[in-house]
């Protein structure tokens, strides 16, 4: 017999702190969806950004990224100027099992809009809040509301367990407690 995907979220949230805080079910009155859902769990922006600017002229370079590149805002709106990106992170923070691996993709809601998440996956036994990389396509400013769905993570469940994960190698983005920039 299988257990259904939103049954197996439910539990390994619920039984072994896989989400938390964990919404077991979709809240969708007046804010943009955010909860279980059946095959994946819509994750949540929290109130801490990171807004890119150019105002020091800086080229972007993922191996030596330049700090003053981006404005530090807390608010429960956020507006991205156009054609540009935030860096945020989420409410919920994640504890994935050694035999899952997930993928984040963005919801429709602001994909429509012209707003877009960075596909990325959770890696097994990776650890931590995520960091969120949400980027206006458009040429115009466009909000994002903190505490209200942004994602949406899909749960992709092995029968076995990976060879080495992402604990036993130690990867940089372990543990992250808050927003992190690119690092090697």
């Amino acid at each position: 017999m299988s257990i259904q995907p939103d049954t197996w979220i439910r539990e390994m949230a619920l039984e072994h702190g896989m989400i938390e805080p964990f919404v077991d079910g979709q809240v969708r009155q007046d804010v943009i969806s955010y909860g279980l859902s059946s095959y994946g769990y819509d994750i949540r922006v929290a109130d801490e950004f990171k807004i890119f600017t150019n105002v020091h002229s800086a080229v972007v370079d993922p191996k030596h990224f330049n700090p003053k590149s981006f404005i530090d805002y807390s608010g429960d709106v956020c507006i991205i100027p156009p054609n540009s990106f935030v860096l945020a992170r989420t409410v919920e923070y994640f504890r994935i099992p050694r035999n899952v691996l997930t993928i984040c993709v963005g919801k429709s809601t602001y994909a429509r809009c012209g707003l877009i998440v960075n596909v990325t996956p959770f890696e097994p036994e990776w650890e931590g809040f995520v960091t969120l990389e949400i980027s206006n396509t458009t040429p115009l400013p466009a909000k994002i509301y903190a505490n209200e769905g942004i994602s949406q993570v899909l749960f992709f469940k092995s029968d076995g367990v990976c060879e080495v994960s992402y604990a036993d190698r130690k990867g940089k983005y372990q543990h992250q407690q808050q927003i992190e920039l690119p690092r090697l």
